[in-house]
């Protein structure tokens, strides 16, 4: 049977379809075609319609509705994302989420921008005994719904904020009803005002967030530093000290981003 790895044929189809998977990978900007999968591959096309069914079944491929072209699905963003941990943001800012729930005892999370959505990384929980569970590792979150996601869509340039904005608009009328796209726009010029992010209960009732934008040497977003907690601990004067010191492991973080980009590459 194909689906059998421990045979020869089955091993077979898990080798094309990774092969086949590392083919749509590499075409990241304008997608590959069906034709230009069969001449890369050498397979027939009932084949390879075959193989890029099971991958889009599991998430790892789409396929655009109207150029019929396939592009890496969200299943495999995500997995790539974690397998960055390694080696990629969170591994440079484990260290300062474990720090920051520490010091202030409440959640510490780590976001970053997918398309139009924000996803988290990684959660690190304090030891308050009451917990916001309003956002779990893996998670994801239309662009400015909770505070790390808000301070990522406000990090952006006007343009590309607002374009955010009008491809989540059906996804907010329909599943955020206290957060409206014109809510998110004055929360966003806030943000901005500011310096931080703040979400008062508006995603989970008495589950309140701050967060802080991360930036790459050059500028460009590159995620989101955040933390939660019952709206009791984040009322002034604290919520000043805990924007100070998501402000402060947000710099350590971008530190580390670039001496990393200012260090020269091995030959």
């Amino acid at each position: 049977m194909e689906g059998d790895t421990s045979s020869p044929a089955g091993s077979q189809s898990v080798d094309r379809a990774l092969a086949l998977l590392g083919m749509v990978g590499r075409q990241t900007e304008d997608g590959a075609s069906l034709a230009e999968l069969v001449a890369q591959s050498g397979l027939n096309k009932s084949t390879l319609r075959r193989l890029l069914l099971a991958l889009m079944r599991n998430g790892m491929v789409e396929q655009n509705p109207e150029s019929r072209r396939y592009y890496l699905g969200e299943e495999a963003y995500i997995l790539g994302t974690f397998a960055a941990r390694r080696h990629g943001l969170l591994e440079l800012s484990l260290e300062t989420l474990k720090r920051l729930a520490q010091e202030t005892g409440d959640a510490a999370f780590l976001s970053v921008p997918r398309g139009a959505s924000a996803l988290c990384l990684h959660r690190e929980d304090g030891t308050y005994p009451i917990r916001s569970y309003a956002l779990l590792a893996g998670g994801m979150h239309p662009l400015g719904v909770g505070a790390g996601s808000l301070a990522m869509l406000a990090a952006l340039p006007e343009d590309e904020a607002e374009a955010m904005l009008e491809l989540n608009a059906a996804r907010l009328a329909a599943d955020y009803p206290l957060l409206p796209a014109d809510e998110i726009r004055a929360r966003v010029a806030q943000t901005r005002d500011s310096g931080f992010a703040l979400n008062p209960g508006l995603v989970v009732p008495d589950s309140w967030g701050l967060g802080v934008a991360l930036r790459r040497p050059d500028g460009s977003l590159a995620g989101a530093l955040s933390l939660a907690a019952i709206e009791s601990r984040m009322q002034p004067p604290r919520r000043d000290a805990l924007v100070a010191q998501l402000q402060d492991g947000a710099r350590t973080i971008e530190t580390t981003l670039a001496r990393l980009h200012a260090a020269p590459s091995r030959t």
